[in-house]
């Protein structure tokens, strides 16, 4: 259980396990307590009751091999698009020059590698959430946590960028947890879509997608995915917490 300082209860009984390289997307009302489910499991806040494990250890703080991503890049304006690739392994003490062949290899992986020397003001809102997403590949975490990285993006720079997640989580084989508002975006990416209530935020609803990879938001078995979760989010708002 969460709850927040006005003594609103953000989540409650929430259970879930997520399995090594399995990409899950969490989807739900605004308010229901996904970006803080999120924020529990990378560390930065702490459960009022209950407990969450990653690799059998249970969490207590941050960890290099939790990242989370926000909808903003957050990328630094004074260093140019290499530089805040190589940032966090910097801060690890790597050498320069396997930072160099990291952030080489990364950038070329979300095709950005003709701009490792721009700046970020230079950049495009898709080409920015590439490079946070280069710079939270480059320290190697074992669980990749997105909250909402393609929610400012207009559809077609957003379809784009669903595209390339899916290529980059096929060769990288992380574990993701996705939080979107999105029904499409989450049966393109997800093994599993899972509904949550309104406040408190509870888990209503799981479907596992059995669709292969890659997927578009244009494909009939997609789209008819989509709908029956969509039917789900309908309902949403007439769930009653006991």
């Amino acid at each position: 259980m969460k709850q927040e300082p006005e003594g609103l209860v953000a989540l409650d009984r929430v259970s879930l396990t997520v399995e090594k390289g399995e990409f899950v997307c969490l989807i739900g009302p605004s308010g229901c307590g996904k970006s803080t489910l999120l924020n529990l499991i990378a560390g930065l806040e702490e459960p009022d009751a209950g407990e969450i494990f990653a690799d059998g250890k249970q969490i207590q703080g941050t960890d290099p091999s939790r990242v989370l991503m926000f909808q903003e890049p957050a990328l630094f304006p004074w260093l140019n698009v290499q530089a805040n690739v190589e940032f966090g392994l910097r801060l690890k003490g790597v050498s320069k020059s396997a930072c160099e062949q990291t952030a080489t290899r990364l950038l070329e992986m979300v095709h950005l590698s003709q701009f490792r020397h721009a700046w970020v003001h230079e950049l495009s809102g898709g080409m920015r959430q590439r490079v946070a997403l280069a710079r939270a590949l480059a320290v190697d975490p074992a669980v990749l946590l997105m909250d909402e990285p393609f929610g400012a993006l207009d559809a077609i720079t957003r379809d784009h960028l669903i595209s390339e997640l899916q290529e980059i989580w096929l060769k990288t084989e992380k574990t993701v947890i996705f939080v979107t508002h999105n029904v499409g975006e989450a049966v393109v990416l997800g093994d599993r879509v899972i509904v949550m209530s309104p406040r408190p935020g509870r888990i209503i609803a799981e479907h596992t997608i059995h669709l292969k990879h890659p997927r578009s938001v244009e494909d009939l078995e997609t789209t008819k995915v989509a709908r029956k979760i969509a039917a789900d989010l309908q309902m949403v708002n007439d769930f009653e917490p006991d």
